[in-house]
This record gives C-alpha cells, sequence and structure tokens, in this order.
C-alpha cells in the first residue's frame, strides 16, 4: 500500500498552474481608499473579485503584484495538505503541545486544527511541517504554481521568514479555487478549510477570512487578511496587505477589511 504522503506522479503531472492569479488587465482602480492606508505609516492594497460579473478592483497595483511572506495565511494551503497527507485525519484531530515556547498563552496546550486555525498557532503547524519530509511540501508548491514556490533556509518556518512570497493577486486566486473545490485535494478537505475560515455568520452576509503577520528583512510589520463575503448568495473575494514601519497601529487589519468593506455597502444584506 502507498504510504499517506506519497503522491502519485500521474496525479501531480496532471496538475499545471492551479493556483494561478486574477488578471488585473481589466481592474478598475479605486485610489480612493487611500485613506485607509497613507497614514505616513502604512503602505497596503486591497483587491476584490465579483464573482457574479468577473470584475476585479484594486488599490494600489504595485503593491498588488508584489510578493510577500504569507506568514499564517499559509495555513490554509497548509492544512489542506495536511488533511490531504494524513497528518491530521479531520478537524477535532489532536496534536500535541512539545512545550515549545509560545508567544500566545492560549497556544499553550494540545490542540486540534480548527483551533490553531483560527488561534495562528506557529507551534501547531510548525509540528506538522517536521512530520512531513520536505519534498511533500515542494511538490505541492511547485503543482500549485504558489508563489514563488521556495523552501531554504530553516524549514519548519519558511512560511514566516519571507524565502517563500506569494502576491495579493495570486492570493485571491487561490481563495476562488478553494471556495469552488478547484484545488487538487479531496473536496471533504476544502470543504473543512473553508469552514474553519467562517468568522461571521449571520442572516444578512458571511464573513469568512484568514489573517497572518510577520516582519520583512527591513523589519516592517507585514499583515493580511484575506477571504470572501457572501450576501443574497454573491460572493466576493477579498485580500488586504498592510506593510508599516508602525508596530503599534492603531487599528488591526481585520478592522481596516471591515472598514472598507462596509465603505462597498457590505454587511447590510442588500449586495
Amino acid at each position: 500500500m502507498m504510504p499517506k504522503q506519497l503522491i502519485p506522479f500521474a496525479f501531480i503531472a496532471s496538475i499545471v498552474l492551479i493556483a494561478g492569479s486574477c488578471s488585473v488587465n481589466k481592474a478598475k482602480i479605486d485610489n480612493e481608499l487611500s485613506k485607509y492606508f497613507n497614514d505616513g505609516h502604512t503602505d497596503g492594497c486591497f483587491t476584490m473579485l465579483n464573482n457574479a460579473n468577473g470584475e476585479i478592483t484594486v488599490y494600489n497595483m504595485s503593491l498588488d503584484t508584489s510578493r510577500f511572506s504569507p506568514a499564517e495565511t499559509f495555513d490554509i494551503l497548509h492544512s489542506l495538505i495536511a488533511l490531504q497527507t494524513g497528518s491530521v485525519n479531520n478537524e477535532e484531530s489532536i496534536v500535541s503541545w512539545d512545550h515549545t515556547p509560545e508567544s500566545d498563552s492560549m497556544c499553550k496546550r494540545d490542540m486540534n486544527i480548527q483551533d490553531a486555525f483560527a488561534l495562528n498557532c506557529t507551534r501547531f503547524y510548525q509540528a506538522l511541517t517536521k512530520k512531513a519530509e520536505k519534498r511533500i511540501f515542494q511538490t505541492w508548491l511547485d503543482s500549485l504554481s504558489y508563489g514563488n514556490k521556495k523552501i531554504d533556509g530553516v524549514y519548519d518556518s519558511f512560511w514566516l521568514n519571507n524565502t517563500l512570497t506569494i502576491s495579493p493577486d495570486e492570493q485571491l486566486g487561490l481563495l476562488k479555487k478553494l471556495y469552488f473545490d478547484q484545488l487538487p485535494f479531496r473536496k471533504s478537505s476544502q470543504q473543512m478549510v473553508r469552514k474553519m475560515m467562517i468568522r461571521e455568520d449571520n442572516s444578512a452576509y458571511t464573513l469568512s477570512y484568514k489573517k497572518g503577520s510577520t516582519s520583512n528583512a527591513e523589519h516592517e510589520r507585514l499583515e493580511w487578511c484575506l477571504g470572501w463575503v457572501e450576501e443574497n448568495k454573491h460572493v466576493y473575494f477579498f485580500v488586504t496587505f498592510l506593510k508599516s514601519k508602525d508596530k503599534n497601529p492603531n487599528k488591526s487589519i481585520v478592522e481596516t477589511t471591515k472598514a472598507i468593506l462596509s465603505n462597498y455597502g457590505f454587511f447590510y444584506g442588500k449586495k
């Protein structure tokens, strides 16, 4: 019997540029969003895809098509790989805490992937990485054409230390394929990850997202918030990215994202 972590060559050979990116050639540029980013310390971008008509809205095209460390947003792909290869069996599978130092006290315990995903517990995903051979991750990154596809240096931190990088535009393409079960993972795994991304769900809208943060070589803070908002059976995909020298921002990346979405008329059940 083939080990769980082995991926059939024929299967991999059939996957070409799965993640991809969204075309920005005909994007609508909305420079009015500058008020959410230009505070003297922060630069950033926002991109949104209206799935109903394919319209893409972008603020700051330069950053939107530049690559940065995905930080904890890589947990999306990491979770899919773990579920596909059997590193975890389902969202309730427990991974024991090995007493590795954690800055977040909420992460200092045994936990399942659902909790680790919600809390951005790096230790949990580092433990999963150590269970898998490097070639497993490299194969998936190559097959999905995920960003620059690089795994160098410290193996259990490549998604945090600016080795692996991806653009907001590429993240948007990945989100759309995840939403429609178009990634080369089991449908049940994609459904499970989508469920883990839900943050707000009521009669007016459903908001799903994953956030992440790290720093670059210039010691600037990098922050992501990416996901989708659904209203009246319509889905809109979005990615917010911030790059800042300010280590203590007045607003969180989630607050900035929700302010932009509210500016576009979301959260009232009228979109």
